[in-house]
């Protein structure tokens, strides 16, 4: 691993680019990086302004090339048992320890030394470059990027998202949509309840249809072995509702997700579940007309599945020395990329998802940065035919 891969990766971890607050601070520093290194950089900032992504390439422009993506933010540390400073990164035992080290600075890290030797070089084919914000909260950011990936830089060939997967390639993973139901009933004094439609209890009964659908899922539902899960899945989150003990509650809200394979199809999901709202309210209605439960969708992300014969996983294969792929349990921006936008694409990078991100002390092994660098070594000699 060149030293230079620790010391952009201290610099990366010391931006406290917690989803919640703004990534400017990381985003000037990269696109300084890159622009002094004779990238083009296109900047894309978000509604507020106060964030922003970053697309940038290097090399001829007559070719398509390889894009590689990351995003900058991180996930929150508070309530979390640091035994160090989360945003300073500390080497030890063969570790670099800090938030962001596995998801996913430490790719980014990588990604900008390439970016360095990339521009000491003359380029057959362009090297292109992705830095997003807003992935930990849903993959909120790419969402309003990804359109201007083709006016700006153009196209790729193929896409690599590095996401830990401990370098291994991994060709799919679930897609996702977030929903809020909300529950209508009559409020009333809770001495007289049965004379009234308490909401708690409407939004329980969905709960318990939702509960319904995931057994079926798992009984009768499109199977995919080479998931731990290996079926679209229903998780309630949260339930609220109810101002006070004497009050039967008017308004309840229950948050929920599906997670579904590729095969599943979200809109599918989404009008089974609404059907089965609508029929749980309208048992309700003759006594009280006001019953209703009101199913919205606030964010969703596509799935992955990259045929495994493709050229974009044989050539993340040799580039990584990887035999065979995988799926993964979480989300990524990679369906974004191949989805909205065709690209074949693929995960792969540096960690492990399952023991290090978002954990308390997150770490990435030395020798994780170490394949990703090479890795990236080996895909500096493609470009250069």
């Amino acid at each position: 691993m060149a030293m230079e891969t620790l010391e952009i990766l201290d610099r990366l971890i010391a931006f406290p680019t917690i989803s919640a607050d703004s990534n400017l601070a990381i985003i000037d520093y990269i696109q300084d990086f890159l622009t002094a290194r004779g990238f083009a950089v296109h900047r894309v900032p978000d509604k507020t302004g106060l964030k922003a992504g970053l697309f940038a390439r290097i090399g001829p422009g007559d070719c398509a090339g390889v894009l590689l993506s990351g995003h900058t933010d991180v996930v929150p540390v508070t309530g979390q048992n640091w035994t160090t400073d989360p945003f300073r990164m500390r080497v030890a035992d063969g570790r670099a320890y800090g938030r962001g080290t596995t998801d996913m600075k430490g790719y980014l890290a990588s990604m900008l030394v390439l970016a360095d030797r990339a521009a000491r070089v003359e380029l057959k084919q362009p090297l292109k470059l992705a830095f997003s914000f807003d992935e930990e909260i849903g993959c909120v950011g790419i969402r309003s990027m990804i359109d201007r990936l083709s006016e700006t830089i153009g196209l790729p060939d193929m896409c690599f998202v590095g996401e830990p997967t401990m370098m291994q390639v991994a060709v799919g993973h679930k897609g996702k949509v977030a929903l809020r139901a909300s529950c209508h009933g009559m409020s009333g004094h809770s001495a007289m309840a049965p004379n009234f439609l308490n909401a708690l209890h409407l939004a329980t009964d969905f709960v318990s249809v939702l509960r319904e659908i995931q057994s079926d899922f798992a009984a009768n539902g499109v199977q995919d072995a080479d998931y731990g899960v290996p079926y679209s899945t229903i998780h309630v989150a949260r339930i609220s509702g109810g101002r006070a003990l004497n009050i039967v509650p008017e308004m309840a809200e229950v948050d929920f997700e599906f997670r579904h394979l590729v095969a599943d199809n979200p809109d599918d999901i989404l009008a089974r579940i609404t059907a089965a709202a609508q029929k749980l309210g309208a048992a309700y209605q003759a006594r009280f007309p006001v019953a209703n439960i009101d199913v919205q969708k606030r964010l969703a992300y596509p799935g992955l599945d990259t045929d495994p014969d493709s050229e974009v996983v044989l050539q993340a294969q040799k580039l990584a020395l990887a035999t065979g792929t995988t799926k993964v349990a979480f989300g990524t921006e990679a369906g974004y990329f191949s989805t909205q936008l065709g690209i074949p694409t693929i995960v792969c990078g540096p960690g492990s998802m399952d023991d290090q991100g978002h954990q308390p002390d997150e770490h990435v092994t030395l020798s994780q940065l170490v394949a990703c660098d090479t890795m990236f070594g080996r895909l500096l000699r493609e470009i250069l035919g």
